[in-house]
């Protein structure tokens, strides 16, 4: 298992600057997001230099790339807009082998016209549902032609609120190039801390299988995200049921500033020192 965190953690300049940022932190790996090259994380299209230039500096400095960020609004009462989001994942999905890297991760987003990450009332409507269901399989269809896998993450504000809804979804595309990102300080209510156990395990006895890439960050009392190591989640347990399933995939930090970073990343390194089965004891890396 490598230890990662979303490149637009380090706002720079350059795609350089932000991978130096990266490798200063004795990182592994990252989630890629296209503003780190000055496009839009959705681009309409991408030229080939932009390309080699992403191979290169990736290269020169031994970074990995886990996943590359696609979200967007699938659910969205709008049909050209989900179409839109279509075309471009399309774009995405063709240069991600080139790059290095065959994961997109998505949002199954919200009936929400403005924000994809915000509760609507009619996220559990049947409409919600169906266009989700069409969007997704045809997401789905794109990425298979592409031999791109997708992975979409549960978030409460979301059609795919919960660790069930994520199975259902799941088990509705039957797909091998449908997975999971798994966040559980997404689904967890932090006001609700004695049932976060519980909200853990479901997740990992129902999505285990279909786990890709693992999130790490936190959430407040108040049921506000914070930095890993900041807040209520239970790491011990999320760690442990990582190693359960024998999880090779990478664990990428996010929803913080650039100051947090030192501190997340060794309460996370002592985290895993303290689950002596963890797949990560291996790495006995020092923080700068």
């Amino acid at each position: 298992m490598q230890l990662g965190i979303f490149a637009k953690t380090f706002p720079r300049p350059t795609l350089e600057e932000t991978l130096d940022a990266v490798i200063q932190h004795n990182l592994d790996c990252i989630q890629f997001n296209m503003a780190c090259v000055g496009l839009a994380s959705m681009p309409e299209d991408i030229d080939p230099t932009v390309i080699v230039k992403i191979q290169a500096e990736m290269k020169l400095r031994g970074v990995s790339m886990a996943a590359l960020s696609g979200t967007f609004n699938m659910a969205h009462p709008d049909a050209k807009i989900r179409n839109d989001g279509l075309r471009r994942l399309g774009v995405l999905c063709q240069v991600c082998h080139a790059i290095g890297t065959s994961i997109i991760t998505l949002c199954t987003g919200s009936r929400d016209p403005m924000d994809m990450w915000r509760w609507h009332a009619e996220n559990t409507s049947p409409e919600a549902w169906r266009d989700l269901l069409e969007t997704m399989s045809a997401a789905v269809k794109i990425a298979e032609n592409e031999g791109i896998t997708l992975a979409m993450e549960p978030e409460r504000a979301n059609v795919v609120y919960n660790a069930r809804m994520a199975h259902k979804l799941l088990k509705s595309i039957s797909s091998p190039n449908l997975k999971v990102v798994l966040d559980p300080a997404n689904i967890i209510d932090g006001k609700n801390q004695a049932a976060i156990p519980d909200v853990i395990d479901e997740a990992f006895d129902l999505l285990g299988d279909a786990i890709v890439i693992a999130h790490a960050k936190d959430k407040s009392p108040e049921d506000v995200f914070r930095a890993a190591g900041k807040g209520v989640m239970d790491y011990s347990r999320y760690l442990k049921r990582l190693n359960d399933i024998h999880f090779e995939g990478a664990l990428i930090i996010h929803s913080l500033e650039e100051w947090e970073v030192n501190t997340s990343v060794q309460f996370l390194r002592n985290a895993f020192k303290e689950n002596a089965a963890s797949p990560l004891d291996s790495l006995h890396q020092q923080i700068i």
